[in-house]
């Protein structure tokens, strides 16, 4: 499973809960981004990316988790046309794609979402993705559509996390 996480300034305890999470499963986990230095999140934590982002290809995992947080504003991760090709290959084969609040805004721009029940977050700009790329906005803080896993509050990591090890299968 790859972790996309932005640079600077993604929710540290997200990255902590699901990899984890996974891990516990025999789930290998990718950190992942655009950046080949470390990676600070918001409250220090330290990620050395295992991949360049722009070199993930869907056909080496089994889905891509996108984690919330600061970064996926102040970088406009939703704006940049390689990741959103990168995200549209990922769901058209039929790969997980999981994301976050916040990061929920990639999906949105990367056009996969259409006519899907997605966990909105309070953030206004994701609501307003959300209706603009058809998505059907859900009440529920988690939503399972196909192969597309959404999760509005991050604080909730752990379940996200379960809903991938039962999507994947492991025991």
């Amino acid at each position: 499973m790859a972790i996309l996480i932005p640079p600077k300034d993604f929710k540290d305890e997200s990255v902590s809960a699901a990899k984890n999470m996974l891990e516990k499963w025999g789930i290998e986990t990718v950190i992942t981004s655009y950046s080949t230095k470390e990676c600070r999140g918001y409250h220090g934590a330290v990620y050395m990316p295992k991949l360049n982002a722009g070199r993930m290809k869907s056909s080496d995992f089994d889905g891509i988790l996108l984690i919330d947080g600061v970064g996926v504003d102040s970088y406009k991760l939703y704006d940049f046309r390689p990741l959103l090709d990168t995200i549209s290959v990922f769901a058209n084969t039929g790969k997980i794609v999981a994301g976050i609040s916040n990061a929920i805004k990639i999906m949105a721009r990367a056009n996969i979402i259409s006519d899907l029940k997605i966990a909105v977050p309070k953030d206004e700009e994701a609501k307003r993705l959300v209706q603009l790329y058809h998505g059907k906005a859900s009440e529920n803080y988690i939503e399972e559509q196909k192969n597309i896993l959404t999760l509005s509050d991050s604080e909730k990591v752990d379940q996200l996390s379960e809903m991938i090890v039962k999507k994947l299968g492991a025991k």
